[in-house]
């Protein structure tokens, strides 16, 4: 079953929902004639990816597919064999080839005729490039890398893309996506155009949504829009994956199927974890019934909550960081500014040192025992 997130992305730049000063900065890039390198930063959902496509659809035309690759760096981060896997999207011949991706042509970059008959939607800028800058000399670009999620390439590989930029940007260009762009080497984005999305306002938000749902036929309860809205907090994306779930599993008709779906999803772990800590309940062993009479002895405390986020719900480091870090700033957690300002910045020493560790676990460990002494300094730990 496909996701709406695929069946209703734009198709054009006047469909994104961002702000229209930054569609015409975009579209301008998408429509020069030479197309630069290109850094999407912003936070999570609110169309990096979606505007990445369409930009390698107005620049490569209707066979776009065929001449764009994706790579997601965020999966191949410290994963086994993470450098032969970029290697291996890097090189398709091999490691020991000195082709690279890049570097090889494709014929539909000087032939567009080739794909006339593809169906791959719309140009996003209404018209293909070709119409648009007839009889005006321009770089062919054969083909188009996406790298999502580059801030997580690390400083090696970002180096090596570095590299092939300056060496087949006659044949290529270079998109990348991001959220904390200045996890990106200054190499790397001296040589890109910076485009940065902010996150996606409510009336954006509420627009989108009540258009979704009236292409699919859905009469939602009232209210509903605003309480999407209202939890997605500038997460375009949160926001549709909600409402499809509401629609998919028929409870769009009362408001506080919404609140049920909400209260499911939310992972009420992080927070169990961030007040074990504050009590000073950072490592704590219990024995436990197993069946057939058998007692085991269980990890409990945080480091409990810390093995159930990062085991049963597969969340990365970083995902607890960001968890923590919306519990703290936007949720009714009843702390002092002073025992506050002390967990923020025990959470930002904590995800400044992620990047340089191969041992994640270590670095949130560190950061659970910065907290219980923070719980004893203003006087939230039990004694």
């Amino acid at each position: 079953m496909v996701s709406w997130l695929e069946t209703h992305a734009p198709q054009r730049f006047e469909e994104l929902a961002i702000p229209i000063e930054t569609k015409h900065t975009i579209q301008s890039a998408a429509v020069s004639l030479n197309l630069p390198h290109l850094l999407f930063a912003g936070p999570a959902g609110v169309g990096k990816t979606a505007t990445a496509r369409l930009v390698a659809r107005q620049v490569l035309g209707a066979g776009w597919k065929s001449t764009t690759h994706v790579l997601q760096a965020k999966d191949i981060k410290k994963s086994a064999g993470a450098m032969k896997k970029f290697e291996d999207f890097i090189r398709p011949g091999g490691a020991g080839k000195t082709g690279t991706l890049a570097g090889t042509s494709s014929l539909d970059a000087f032939d567009r005729n080739l794909s006339m008959n593809i169906d791959s939607g719309p140009p996003p800028a209404g018209q293909e490039n070709d119409i648009l800058l007839s009889a005006r000399p321009r770089a062919p670009v054969a083909r188009i890398i996406i790298i999502e999620d580059a801030d997580h390439l690390g400083p090696i590989r970002q180096a090596y893309l570095r590299r092939m930029m300056e060496s087949e940007t006659h044949t290529s260009r270079f998109i990348f996506t991001a959220r904390a762009p200045s996890r990106v080497i200054d190499a790397l984005r001296s040589r890109c155009q910076s485009i940065r999305i902010p996150s996606t306002s409510p009336q954006d938000i509420e627009n989108t949504l009540s258009s979704i749902a009236m292409a699919e036929g859905v009469v939602l309860a009232e209210g509903i829009i605003g309480d999407l809205v209202h939890i997605s907090s500038g997460n375009l994306r949160k926001g549709l994956f909600l409402l499809e779930m509401m629609v998919r599993g028929r409870r769009f008709s009362d408001r506080g199927s919404l609140h049920d779906i909400v209260a499911a999803t939310t992972l009420t772990p992080v927070q169990q974890m961030l007040e074990l800590s504050l009590r000073g309940r950072v490592h704590e062993w219990r024995w436990e019934s197993v069946g057939g009479g058998k007692n085991k002895k269980i990890l409990k405390g945080a480091m409990g909550r810390l093995d159930e986020l990062m085991g049963t719900h597969a969340l990365a480091s970083e995902d607890i960081i960001d968890q923590l870090h919306h519990l703290l700033t936007k949720g009714r957690l009843l702390l002092s500014e002073g025992a506050l300002a002390e967990l923020l910045d025990s959470l930002s020493k904590c995800d400044s040192r992620l990047p340089r560790s191969m041992h994640p676990r270590l670095q949130l460990e560190n950061m659970l025992h910065e907290i219980s002494e923070i719980g004893q300094r203003w006087a939230l730990a039990i004694q």
